[in-house]
């Protein structure tokens, strides 16, 4: 799926809320002006894209992915994985569990086609500009924009969003950090300044902004009580996009309705799209039981997460009888590394020497084997799945000159020899790994004592896995023994979804399953993920806690950069000194989003190249097509 705003999508339902990660750090290709203007004025633009062509002019109607004439009508029920307590996605970071469906009753500035890389077209806004330095950007809104009390999108709405977001939200706040100020500067415009010259993907980033109606955050409640932007809720929040929130069941279920005047119906942005009159998300705390739902037609569609599930949960009856379609989808436009995190704040991990150690314990091939029956590959780089980024070989060119930079902050093996992860998948192989790691070990002070590790100080070593469902538990249930021949003790702690995420939120863990997504396009997300500012901020994305003034350099570098070549060869050389401080033990990684869906929809042809984050939005009920599957009326 794309990484966008949507990013998050998890089994076809809305999951945590995070940024639209990256727009791209390289120069921006526009629009021609709407109407003359000087050449030193800004120009008005009505999209926006990082590289390439725009491929739909000012005037477009529509994008070529949908369909127009696409009958609007119907149910879909969803799953979303764990449960929830709040509404509120500006402490979504630090509070609460968020019902990610929340985000359909939202808008931002601009909205990104599937069909391009990374273009965004007005949604909320109907034109931008700034100057040639990215010194800032002007956001201009559409008059007819409007929340569902009918009252108008207001600049006003544009910057306490942005004010609360950033006060309240570490991950915005890492986000938009060179984003000083928010203001009104016109009748229906709003200027976002920047710290600085250059950062060319400001300009962007921040029509990402999910907006919030001021003066309903600022009133009471219905009992008479002021609302707080700073807590959690379950209220039932003003948007003003296609959906509303009709009615839920706390943690258990969210049921939202199709806006029938909604504002935005007609834009070009929005024809052909949310279709469905209600999507219904149902939450399961794991996926084995929500599996067993969607056999059971208690679901319309199940994204899965396991390739051996894949192989081998899919052969009921109606699959057989072609009932149930079962889909992989091209992930076009996103790379990622999943990895088992060990916490840098624990001393046992201070040592590079040590964390080498874990990963030699890890015998990947056969987990893939035994676990997933061979449907993954494993991860080898931080970019994984987007190759003009990934750190092969040894560096060299560009990316040679710009660690030359930074040589004696980086481990000197980087330049002479090409990361790889180690091979298992025999006997011999394990044993020859785990070998290495036992010397790895010694090297780092380590010893063995009546069959214990036990460390420098003498202390035995223990290690405690943190994951959030059976799916994490399956993998470490399987490394858990190799760890244990080394010495160590080893324990498995599993929880429910808001119990992991505090955990995560305050770094209560010695180790645990991580995901990092990246787009096509890297810049400011990087801060949040792996910059020495976010270690220590609680709900920030850099669960390792890695404070590396190397790192700290490259990130600025991919921020900073002047063109397209200086922003991969800089994602390159972060990759490769991120692999080689060995801060995860990599697990698997997929080329495919696997989905499994009762054939009762109907969708465009061919799907957009750029991800089916669209889903439910590009699809629609078909009656016809149900009626002959034995689906519901």
């Amino acid at each position: 799926m794309a990484i966008t705003r949507r990013e998050l999508l998890k089994s076809g339902a809305l999951a945590a809320m995070t940024p639209a990660l990256g727009a791209a750090a390289n120069l921006p290709a526009f629009t021609t002006a709407a109407h003359a203007q000087s050449a030193s004025a800004p120009v008005w633009r009505h999209a926006l894209a990082l590289f390439g062509d725009i491929k739909y002019p000012a005037d477009f109607k529509r994008f070529d992915y949908v369909n127009p004439d696409a009958p609007k009508g119907g149910v879909v029920r969803m799953f979303e994985q764990g449960t929830f307590d709040n509404f509120n996605l500006v402490v979504s970071g630090v509070k609460g569990s968020l019902a990610g469906a929340v985000q359909l009753t939202m808008e931002t500035l601009t909205t990104r086609s599937l069909d391009e890389a990374s273009t965004a077209y007005g949604q909320l806004a109907e034109s931008a500009a700034y100057p040639d330095d990215f010194s800032y950007v002007v956001y201009r809104l559409r008059g007819e924009a409007r929340w569902h009390d009918g009252k108008p999108v207001v600049p006003d709405d544009v910057v306490f969003s942005f004010n609360a977001l950033k006060k309240n939200s570490p991950m915005y706040s890492a986000y938009y950090q060179h984003v000083i100020k928010c203001e009104q500067v016109g009748e229906r415009d709003v200027k976002f300044s920047f710290d600085a010259p250059g950062n060319r993907e400001l300009p962007t980033i921040v029509g990402e902004i999910p907006i919030l109606p001021k003066h309903w955050w600022e009133g009471t409640d219905p009992q008479g009580n002021k609302r707080d932007i700073s807590a959690t809720t379950l209220e039932i929040p003003l948007g003003s996009g296609a959906y509303r929130i009709k009615e839920f069941t706390a943690g258990r279920s969210v049921v939202l309705e199709r806006v029938a005047d909604y504002w935005g119906k007609d834009l070009p942005v929005s024809v052909g799209q949310n279709n469905f009159e209600q999507i219904r998300f149902e939450f399961f705390r794991d996926d084995t039981v929500a599996r067993e739902a969607f056999k059971g037609d208690q679901l319309d569609w199940f994204a899965e997460r396991s390739g051996k599930q894949w192989s081998t949960a899919y052969d009921f009856p109606a699959v057989t009888e072609k009932r149930v379609v079962k889909d992989k989808f091209p992930d076009a436009s996103s790379g990622r590394m999943q990895g088992f995190a060990m916490n840098l704040r624990r001393p046992l991990f201070a040592d590079v020497k040590v964390r080498r150690a874990f990963n030699y314990a890890y015998d990947w091939e056969e987990s893939d084997r035994q676990l997933s029956n061979g449907e993954y590959h494993r991860d080898s780089s931080y970019f994984d799945g987007i190759p003009e980024f990934m750190a092969t070989g040894v560096p060299e060119g560009e990316e040679l000159q710009i660690l030359e930079t930074i040589r004696d902050k980086v481990p000197a093996e980087l330049f002479t020899t090409p990361y790889k992860n180690p091979v298992g998948g025999s006997a011999e192989a394990s044993r020859n790994n785990l070998r290495e790691a036992a010397r790895l070990f010694k090297e780092a002070g380590f010893e063995i004592r009546d069959r214990k590790l036990v460390n420098p100080k003498g202390e035995a070593v223990s290690v405690e896995f943190l994951c959030q469902d059976q799916g994490d538990e399956r993998g470490v249930l399987f490394y858990k023994p190799y760890l244990e021949r080394l010495g160590m003790a080893v324990s498995v702690r599993t929880v429910d979804s808001v119990q992991y995420q505090n955990r995560l939120r305050s770094f209560d863990f010695d180790i645990t399953t991580a995901v990092w997504p990246q787009s096509i396009s890297p810049g400011n997300e990087q801060r949040n993920f792996f910059g020495s500012d976010s270690a220590d901020r609680p709900g920030s994305r850099n669960l390792p806690g890695i404070k590396n003034p190397a790192v700290d350099a490259l990130i600025d570098r991919i921020i900073f950069a002047k063109n397209r070549a200086e922003l991969v060869a800089s994602c390159k050389a972060l990759d490769r000194v991120l692999l080689w401080n060995c801060y995860v033990v990599p697990q698997f990684a997929f080329g495919f989003e696997r989905a499994a869906r009762w054939d009762r929809f109907s969708h465009p042809e061919p799907l957009p190249k750029y991800g089916i984050s669209g889903f439910p939005n590009l699809w629609w009920w078909d009656a016809a097509k149900a009626a002959k599957t034995g689906g519901r009326s």
